[in-house]
């Protein structure tokens, strides 16, 4: 069975690939608007797991949403989710039998609801699956430590192909680097660099 799997080459979705690998044939899908080329950095750590790699295309309007509502909002949690729900619809319109990603039971964003997960199930003909639901942060640290060669630390330092970096690009372009400062809080990201061998 074909699964499409949001990818950022971050420890999460890295996690999430190789739970639902036993069952799927797996292919790490990085949304992207074309603001960046960020969505490389998840190609190569697709490439070290041995997963296949698809970039989608992302609609740019959306992404130009997102910014408006995180500089109205003063916080990125809104427009992360807007651009999320909008990747989810992009690969559950592909040729899969199955869309997941790696959101974990404690994340404050992105969520998808159950009311969305049926959403997209009824709409698509496809099957929604968060293989990380039922774990918290602390079991996912454990397990990933124990499975990935993985680098942590501030987020505009770690390569990654998350949606944050292409907000962080169009609302700097537009609005200056402060508002970016403004916008985004201190935070640390990850990067999987191949598996623990």
């Amino acid at each position: 069975m074909e699964l499409a799997l949001l990818y950022s080459g971050g420890k999460d979705s890295s996690l999430a690939a190789h739970l639902l690998d036993r069952f799927y044939d797996v292919r790490c899908v990085t949304g992207s608007f074309g603001l960046t080329d960020d969505w490389e950095h998840a190609e190569r750590a697709a490439a070290e797991l041995g997963f296949p790699f698809e970039r989608v295309e992302l609609d740019p309007a959306v992404a130009e949403e997102a910014a408006e509502t995180m500089l109205a909002d003063g916080y990125p949690r809104n427009g992360i989710q807007r651009v999320h729900e909008h990747a989810l619809e992009a690969i559950a319109g592909r040729d899969v039998d199955a869309i997941a990603d790696g959101t974990r039971r404690d994340d404050r964003v992105p969520t998808v609801s159950r009311a969305q997960a049926q959403s997209l199930e009824d709409r698509h003909g496809v099957d929604y699956i968060s293989p990380l639901s039922g774990f918290g942060r602390h079991a996912v640290d454990r397990l990933v430590e124990a499975t990935f060669d993985v680098q942590q630390g501030p987020s505009e330092e770690v390569p990654k192909a998350d949606y944050e970096d292409e907000l962080r690009t169009l609302i700097a372009e537009e609005h200056g680097a402060a508002a970016v400062d403004d916008v985004f809080p201190a935070h640390d990201q990850t990067y999987v660099h191949g598996r623990n061998d």
